[in-house]
């Protein structure tokens, strides 16, 4: 007669099965459906790209952003699991195998965990959820600092390939001059010939040029998962370099740099853990309660218990011990950290004074001498006043002082992206308009 009842329970267990697939399904097809759009949303340009453009696709997808946030979700896992009780068991005993003289016991087991074990658990699992928000946050902090950098070194690459184009039209213009007077009879073909070396070296630094900005430009869109680069051109101005606050400002705000903020939540998750530890010094209890079936006195009969351990020897003090020392640890490296990342604040802020020293300095004063003094050079070349060596010299100093300040500019532009990286977003970067 059970029959039909087990055929009902099954079919109705098939039904709730297949609901739960129908569900998990549609699940699954409305986050591919989000997933597609946001993949749409993070289109990099194809022609032009801006910093924050760069930023947006780097913050939006890079993979160590994503492998950042899957440890939040399993930590969210770990919370869960830190506010679970014991479950309770059951045993059952049979003495005697003949029925008449058989006594069967069924008993129910629950353990009761004393010394807060349960809050101090859930405590340290909530300091290791904070410290994943922490780890994901520096991430976005490194990342940022990271784009920056990258983006500006596109920035000083295509510059290098300009200032290498603008210099190879320069050797074939002197090339020009050159062969021009040797078939006049105003100059040895010797001058040709080191105009044409000169020319050549122009071609071997311009096909250097671009293979640093090939490089550079993998770099950035590497930060957002990308091998093969889309954009063409990085728009920005490599010549405004971010104002930052006095050496003493940015110091104070050391304290709430990610790093140091993952250091203070180190130190708290120690610290919990210590607690955790410590309660399991308190040994639990097991409470038992069943019914002992006797055939030969043919009556059932109510069983009680009660278990308790006895921590003669293990009070769990290694680990405690351990645990303690493990929280003293954390302090000293919060101070260790501290102090390195003031002595590298520090450097990377005397770094940026002198590189916006150097740039200011070679765009007002050294620049327009050079200038001057290769147009004057190449000018009195060609009316035959002045040496070819004269004009190669005068170019070579043109071009290392352009190629000096395109240098200086991007020192400075990656000590702003390392006091970025150690403060995290606290500079504002002009907008090319």
């Amino acid at each position: 007669m059970q029959f039909p009842f087990i055929y009902f329970e099954y079919f109705k267990f098939e039904y709730f099965q297949k609901s739960i697939q129908h569900l998990l399904i549609s699940f699954l097809l409305s986050m591919a459906s989000i997933t597609a759009t946001s993949a749409a949303e993070l289109v990099e340009p194809s022609a032009r790209l801006s910093l924050h453009d760069a930023l947006n696709l780097a913050l939006k997808a890079n993979p160590d952003i994503a492998v950042a946030m899957r440890e939040q979700e399993s930590v969210s896992g770990v919370k869960t699991q830190a506010t679970l009780r014991p479950n309770p068991s059951v045993s059952t005993f049979m003495k005697d195998t003949r029925n008449a003289t058989r006594e069967t016991t069924l008993q129910i087991n629950q353990e009761f965990e004393l010394g807060n074990k349960r809050d101090a658990r859930m405590a340290a699992a909530e300091t290791l959820y904070n410290k994943a928000e922490v780890e994901l946050e520096n991430k976005k902090s490194e990342i940022h600092a990271n784009v920056i950098a990258a983006f500006y070194g596109v920035l000083a690459a295509q510059e290098r390939v300009s200032l290498a184009k603008t210099s190879l039209e320069l050797a074939n213009f002197a090339l020009d001059a050159a062969s021009k007077r040797v078939k006049a009879g105003k100059s040895s073909p010797v001058e040709e010939t080191k105009s044409k070396i000169a020319e050549s070296a122009a071609k071997v630094e311009l096909n250097q040029a671009k293979t640093q900005l090939s490089a550079s430009r993998k770099l950035l869109s590497g930060l957002w998962g990308s091998s093969t680069p889309v954009f063409e051109y990085a728009d920005g101005d490599i010549t405004a370099i971010p104002e930052v606050s006095a050496l003493h400002e940015l110091s104070a705000g050391l304290d709430n740099a990610p790093a140091v903020k993952l250091g203070k939540i180190e130190i708290s998750m120690r610290e919990a853990f210590t607690k955790v530890e410590r309660s399991k010094s308190t040994p639990n209890i097991t409470v038992s309660a069943g019914v002992v079936n006797n055939q030969e006195l043919g009556l059932n009969q109510a069983l009680l218990g009660l278990s308790i351990p006895i921590p003669i020897f293990d009070r769990n003090q290694g680990r405690l011990e351990e645990a303690i020392s493990r929280t003293y640890k954390a302090e000293d490296e919060l101070v260790a950290l501290k102090n390195r990342m003031g002595v590298h604040l520090a450097g990377q802020y005397e770094r940026l004074n002198a590189a916006r020293g150097a740039a200011e300095t070679l765009r007002a004063e050294i620049l327009p001498g050079a200038e001057s003094a290769f147009y004057a050079a190449n000018k009195g070349f060609s009316a035959g006043k002045f040496d070819f060596l004269d004009v190669l010299d005068a170019q070579r100093t043109l071009v290392q002082a352009k190629s000096q300040y395109i240098q200086a500019l991007l020192e400075a532009h990656q000590a702003v992206a390392e006091i970025e990286r150690i403060l995290g977003d606290v500079v504002t970067h002009h907008r090319k308009p």
